[in-house]
This record gives structure tokens, C-alpha cells and sequence, in this order.
């Protein structure tokens, strides 16, 4: 179901209509990406590493935290050069860009959205002798082409910790999360989310808004505005852009954001923290790997202590913004650090008991999640199809 659903709504859950892209409601259409994009030449005596991205890097979000993840990685590396082609759409402009990327003599190619998947199995199979990575996928082989993700419900959960605590300060015990897609890489994220919430906010409850988009300003804003005439006291958000911070913030309520380290810079004031992605830690080891000739494609999941995650506020002699509970920052920081050291994990987070928000067990007390559970994979138990005591209302039904 994971997969299927993903496969459907395309690049980071933008909506297909035929041969157009459905964009924040209206069909824009798309033409292929060597004609929009000028592929740069490779340079001799470099290590050549081509990033396909799905939106622009002025999205403040997803695509903005993986080219800061390329900025580290040239500045951590000398002997590379990378380039890049932005809002790329799944299928044959997907595959066009990374075709001509590894026809120019490119040597490591970083598709970055689940949607260029299949994309870039077809194309790793063409070039043998071109490494490629997807980002956020579940394909591989065993030749030159791996994928790579991480345990962002580690941050969420922290971040829920964060959010009750503040709602319960303030009296008004009501959460609101913005989720893109009732998919399970989503769920997870809200159910970790609630179940932070619910340990340092017994009884705060969370609402949900699904827009059906990963980047749409305008939707994102408008689920802000409808959860917090519903009462939330801090708005989270699942999606790219920093614009639900600002409308926290206009309303003099709270906010967390997404994907990027700067995404409270908006509204410092009114923002708690975000969890964001170090990209650059990944692809500094892996592109180091491919230039000594030890990399070997696989499928990597990094944890806390990879240091792929981060959480605002608290990284390691930072400190929290000042709408942050006093009370909630010794917490956050005790299993931040157990989360850092890999003593606690996210499968710690995903232990029984845990309920379901309509009281029904669905992890008994002494088991926890798998990682086939967390992801909805083939082979998966417990499926991440459910939404954890706390969570108002329902799944959208498929």
C-alpha cells in the first residue's frame, strides 16, 4: 500500500494528470529536463556528483536542506565538484536528467525524492560503471545502485515532547499537525508526534489537517489558519515550506517546523524547534566511499546517532528557543543524548503498550514495531495504518 500510494501521487506527492503536473490545483505541463536544464560538464581529475531535485532549493524545505547537504559535502571534500537540476518531475524527465548526467562522465548520482525511484533503477542499469543513491526509496542491487533514509519519528517524538509541554503550560491542550499524505512515511511521523505529546501532556489531544501536497504554500497556510481556529496551541508541520510558523506566529501562537535548520527564522519568537536533516553527513561518507572504491550499495536507514537528524535548539552547545518549556528541556536533552549514543532508538519510541485514538492496543506491553512495520513494507504486522491514542479523527480513506 506504501508503495503503490507513493508511486501514484509522484514526486514528493505531487499530483499526475497524464502527462501534466497537478501543482497547487492547477495542470502546469512539464517538458523533459535536458531541454529545461543545461546538464553541466563533468570536470577531469574530480569526483563528479550530479543531485536530481524535485522542487527548487528556495523551497525552505526539502530540496533547500539537501543542497545545503551539497554545500557541506563540497566544502568537506576538495577533490569533488557537484551540479545540480531542479524541479525535476517523476518518469521520463526523472530518468532524461539522470540519463544525461551519467552520459556527461558523472561518477555518483543522487536522486533526491521517492518519486525518481524507478527512475533511477532504470537508468543505474544502463550505466554500470555511474554510482547512483535514491533518497527516501526501497530499491537497491548489490551492484551501483543504493537508497537512503532516516529516523526522523526520533525528532518527532522529541518535538511532541516539546509541543505538550508547551500546550500544557498554556492551558490550551490542543495540538494541530499539517501532514502531506495519509501515507505510512507521514503516519509514522504524526503517530511519534502524538506519542511525545502524550508523556509530557497526558491529556492534550492533536488534531490533523492532510493537504495532499508536500510543497503547496497556500494549502499549508490554510490548514494552519483551520487548526487554529480550532483551538491548536502549536502548530507542527509535516510539510516544505515555513509559511504555518508565520500564521502561528501573526495568531501568537507556536509553531515547529520541517526538513530545515532554519526553518524558525521566520518567527524565532513564536517558533519552538524544528527537526530538520544533516544530508551532508550522508553524502560526505558516501561520496568519499565511492572515490576510495568502498562503497557498496545497500539500503540505509540512519538512526540518531548517524548524524543525519537534528532537533533546533539542541544541538550540542545550542540553546532552545525561548518559547520552550523550561521544564521539557532536561527530558528532551536526557534522550536526545540516549538517542545520539544509540542506547535509545526509534524502535524504543514504537514499544508497547501503545494504544491506538480508539483505545484498541495495537503494540502489546514488551513488544515494539518492526522496521518492516514502521516503513509499511511488505511483510509488515502492524502496519503503520493507525493513529496513536491522542490523534482526533480518522485516516482519509484511499
Amino acid at each position: 500500500m506504501h508503495n503503490t500510494v507513493r508511486k501514484a501521487l509522484g514526486p514528493r506527492g505531487l499530483l499526475l494528470c497524464g502527462g501534466l503536473l497537478l501543482l497547487g490545483g492547477s495542470c502546469k505541463r512539464q517538458t523533459p529536463a535536458a531541454a529545461q536544464h543545461a546538464i553541466p560538464t563533468a570536470l577531469p581529475g574530480k569526483l563528479n556528483v550530479g543531485f536530481v531535485y524535485v522542487s527548487s532549493v528556495s523551497d525552505g524545505g526539502w530540496s533547500f536542506a539537501h543542497d545545503q547537504g551539497r554545500k557541506v559535502l563540497e566544502q568537506s571534500l576538495p577533490y569533488v565538484h557537484t551540479a545540480t537540476v531542479e524541479r525535476v518531475a517523476e518518469g521520463a524527465e526523472a530518468e532524461a536528467a539522470l540519463r544525461s548526467f551519467a552520459r556527461k562522465g558523472f561518477d555518483l548520482l543522487i536522486a533526491a525524492s521517492f518519486g525518481f525511484m524507478d527512475s533511477t533503477a532504470t537508468v543505474a542499469a544502463e550505466f554500470p560503471k555511474t554510482k547512483f543513491l535514491h533518497i527516501a526509496g526501497y530499491k537497491y542491487n548489490d551492484k551501483n545502485f543504493g537508497n537512503a533514509f532516516g529516523a526522523m519519528e526520533s525528532m518527532k517524538y522529541l518535538a511532541g515532547l516539546i509541543a505538550g509541554a508547551r500546550a500544557k503550560e498554556d492551558g490550551r491542550k490542543k495540538l494541530g499537525y499539517i501532514a502531506p499524505f495519509p501515507i505510512p512515511e507521514v503516519v509514522r511521523l504524526i503517530n511519534a508526534t502524538a506519542i511525545g505529546m502524550r508523556q509530557s501532556c497526558s491529556d492534550c489531544t492533536m488534531d490533523l489537517r492532510f493537504i495532499n501536497s508536500w510543497f503547496d504554500p497556500g494549502r499549508e497556510q490554510e490548514a494552519a489558519e483551520s487548526l487554529l481556529q480550532a483551538g491548536a496551541d502549536v502548530i507542527i508541520t509535516g510539510a516544505d515550506t515555513t509559511g504555518p510558523i508565520a500564521v502561528a506566529g501573526k495568531h501568537g501562537r507556536w509553531a515547529i517546523g520541517y526538513d530545515s535548520q532554519t526553518a524558525c527564522e521566520i518567527d524565532r519568537a513564536h517558533c519552538l524547534t524544528s527537526t530538520y536533516w544533516n544530508w551532508g553527513v550522508l553524502y560526505t561518507q558516501v561520496a568519499a566511499q565511492v572515490h576510495d572504491g568502498t562503497w557498496k550499495p545497500a539500503a540505509s536507514y540512519g538512526d540518531v546517532d548517524s548524524g543525519l537528524l537534528g532537533l533546533l535548539g539542541f544541538e550540542e552547545g545550542a540553546t532552545p528557543l525561548p518559547g520552550v518549556p523550561a521544564e521539557i528541556i532536561p527530558t528532551v536533552r536526557e534522550k536526545l543524548g540516549l538517542l545520539r549514543k544509540g542506547t535509545l532508538s526509534r524502535f524504543d519510541i514504537f514499544s508497547g503498550p501503545l494504544r491506538d485514538n480508539h483505545g484498541k492496543t495495537v503494540i502489546p506491553d514488551g513488544k515494539r514495531l518492526s522496521q518492516s512495520d514502521l516503513e509499511g513494507l511488505p511483510g509488515c504486522t502492524v502496519c503503520m495504518s493507525w493513529l496513536a491514542e491522542g490523534i482526533s479523527g480518522e485516516l482519509p480513506k484511499k
